[in-house]
């Protein structure tokens, strides 16, 4: 052991170099256990700098994304259209918006194969590819990439010749159906919710699109490939609605190889609509880009954990009420409560009958604010703000003494309603208004008003005035398989149906079994059904909830979840795509002693579901899941 004397100081070479390799070697684990914290499980070549790091930072980054200017397209249209170069300039205007660089490719481009080094390609309304083109863009896809199209891709040749539907069939895994008629101005498409691409979108959200461009519908038929809308609307359009439905679809994604497809059958210039409209079409681009591109992507679930769909049991008591003793028993054994909507007048007449369904769910106020045959009604019109304030405090009053419990929402007699009906609603103290008007969503909707909140619930699928009344359906069979359309259609949407009754109609002793048999459906098709005041609570809990997700490194996504509201919520359901195949989750927290989630997935897929309880006012909790990728 060598020992030196320096200035009188004794050193003592091996004990120095014992020392520094220490303070290495805990520095080496500090700087490991700082990545490990940040960025989770990963190699060491995941944090090495490789080729294209250094290529990167000397020559700038490579565009990740391109877009296809398709000659052969251009030369099908008219002489002189802009058509093709119209669209094609929307598409650099999202993609600007997304901040992400791109490259316009020609057709030479894509047949020579150069388009390996794009993680997207979008095909704007490219209705003609050559074979060779066609081919490569398979090949693309095949190998991992990512396509974006728009329209009939591929249904003509390089020269201008009708090809069909192959291409669309084969990458796409869908059917063509029909064009839209440009008889409609514009056409209502409908969102479903509760997927990846519709993520913080309302659930049942109509799209408004221009027919200038002929839109096309198509059906799913591979299951690799996910219907995301549909064009048929229930309350116009003629035939089965589950079929219609099918054969509509307007938007898919899915697989195709090692890669990802998006199709929508219209054009980005053909969104039409109010600020809102575009708003939530910009969502649906965005969520589209990070799928395509494989960024993380979290969204709320609408209902709460073990629910597809929602739905309200709601009897109307007007004529012949006395009928609705027909509907109790079917409540109590299938151990469900409804909502009871009557009008002052009459409870005051049946004060007995209306404590004995006060036990059987919640009483509701039916209130006459004035006509309106439609919202587009220019003749009548509702009462003035100060008499629907008065009715509605009156009846709520009212109400509540003769069924001695608390009565939240109401129901206008004719349905509609409007803004001094809103600020009514919220100084009479109601916290809901449940109505006939056309609406935006198949869910709830929270309106804001100042400091105060009122949820409005809109008619979702065609009652018993329509069934019976108008339709004209008495045998049973045929009721209930008109009901369980509707049924299934919202809850493909993922929204909530309501079954709105009346106990001239359907509430009758001839009738009353459907209403039984609807019941079993919802509860068999995993339907939360509630009250309205019950859905009114939790929708209006759900909508404070905030969550963002971010990748960490190469097999880590940072989950953050607020509640900013004033109640704590439980029960809460948020997806998490991945995008990335994965084994081996595991969830941690950012700080000690956060409440952990309870985690669901399956070894392999993409999907994580986290299910959150007492998620307290003003509490954020950020979550780490960790996973394997699953090697391809």
């Amino acid at each position: 052991m060598a020992v030196k004397n320096f200035f009188g100081i004794r050193i003592n070479h091996f004990f120095i170099f014992v020392s520094g390799f220490v303070i290495i070697i805990s520095a080496i684990l500090v700087y490991y256990f700082i990545l490990r914290g940040i960025y989770g499980r990963f190699d060491t070549s995941d944090i090495l700098p490789n080729s294209n790091i250094i290529e990167d930072f000397f020559y700038g980054k490579e565009p990740e994304v391109a877009i296809l200017y398709s000659k052969y397209t251009e030369n099908t249209l008219p002489v002189g259209s802009t058509w093709l170069n119209d669209n094609i300039s929307t598409w650099k205007i999202f993609l600007s918006n997304l901040k992400l660089n791109y490259k316009i490719l020609s057709d030479q481009n894509i047949e020579d194969g150069d388009c390996s080094k794009y993680k997207l390609i979008i095909l704007p309304g490219t209705k003609s590819l050559s074979e060779k083109e066609a081919l490569q863009i398979k090949k693309y896809l095949e190998n991992g990439g990512s396509v974006f199209a728009t329209g009939g891709i591929g249904s003509y040749s390089d020269d201008g010749k009708w090809r069909g539907w192959e291409f669309i069939n084969q990458v796409f895994g869908i059917q063509f159906s029909h064009e839209l008629k440009p008889d409609e101005f514009t056409k209502i498409h409908t969102v479903c919710g509760s997927l990846p691409i519709t993520a913080n979108i309302p659930t049942g959200f109509p799209l408004k699109v221009a027919t200038w461009d002929r839109p096309m519908a198509v059906e799913v038929l591979d299951p690799r490939t996910t219907q995301v809308s549909f064009w048929y609307n229930y309350r116009m359009d003629d035939g089965l609605v589950r079929e219609e439905i099918k054969k509509s679809a307007g938007i898919a994604y899915g697989n195709f190889g090692k890669g990802r497809f998006m199709w929508m059958g219209f054009e980005l210039n053909s969104i039409i609509g109010v600020q809102e409209d575009y708003v939530f079409f910009e969502r649906l681009f965005n969520n589209s880009i990070k799928w395509l591109m494989y960024f993380p992507i979290a969204y709320v679930r609408d209902w709460p954990t073990g629910y597809e769909a929602a739905a309200v049991v709601a009897p109307v008591l007007t004529n012949d009420i006395n009928n609705i003793n027909n509907v109790l028993p079917i409540l109590k054994s299938e151990g469900i409560s409804a909502t009871f909507f009557m009008d002052p007048q009459t409870a005051g007449n049946n004060k007995e009958l209306v404590r004995k369904i006060s036990s059987y769910g919640e009483i509701a106020a039916l209130v006459d604010i004035g006509y309106l045959a439609s919202v587009n009604d220019r003749f009548n019109k509702l009462n003035s703000y100060e008499e629907q304030l008065k009715k509605l405090t009156t009846a709520k009053s009212e109400l509540e003494k003769i069924s001695s419990s608390t009565v939240s929402g109401f129901l206008p007699y004719y349905g509609l309603f409007d803004q001094n009906t809103l600020n009514a609603v919220i100084n009479a103290n109601y916290k809901y208004v449940f109505t006939d008007s056309l609406t935006d969503r198949s869910v709830p909707k929270t309106i804001i008003r100042g400091d105060n909140r009122i949820v409005t619930m809109t008619k979702t699928a065609r009652d018993d005035y329509e069934i019976i009344r108008d339709f004209g359906l008495t045998l049973p069979q045929f009721q209930f398989y008109t009901y369980q359309e509707d049924l299934d259609r919202v809850l493909f949407e993922g929204g909530m149906y309501i079954l709105k009754l009346h106990t001239e109609y359907q509430c009758r002793s001839d009738y009353s079994n459907t209403i039984k048999d609807v019941i079993k459906d919802l509860k068999k098709k995993k339907f939360w059904i509630a009250t309205a005041n019950e859905i009114q609570k939790w929708y209006e809990k759900r909508d404070y909830i905030e969550i963002k997700a971010d990748r960490r490194g190469n097999t880590r996504v940072a989950l953050k979840v607020s509640n900013p509201g004033v109640e704590s919520i439980n029960n809460l359901v948020i997806d998490l795509d991945l995008n990335d195949y994965a084994q081996n989750i595991a969830i941690g927290s950012e700080i000690i002693g956060t409440k952990t989630a309870s985690v669901k997935h399956t070894e392999g897929s993409q999907m994580v579901y986290l299910y959150i309880d007492d998620l307290k006012p003003g509490e954020s909790r950020q979550y780490y899941i960790d996973y394997d990728k699953v090697a391809n």
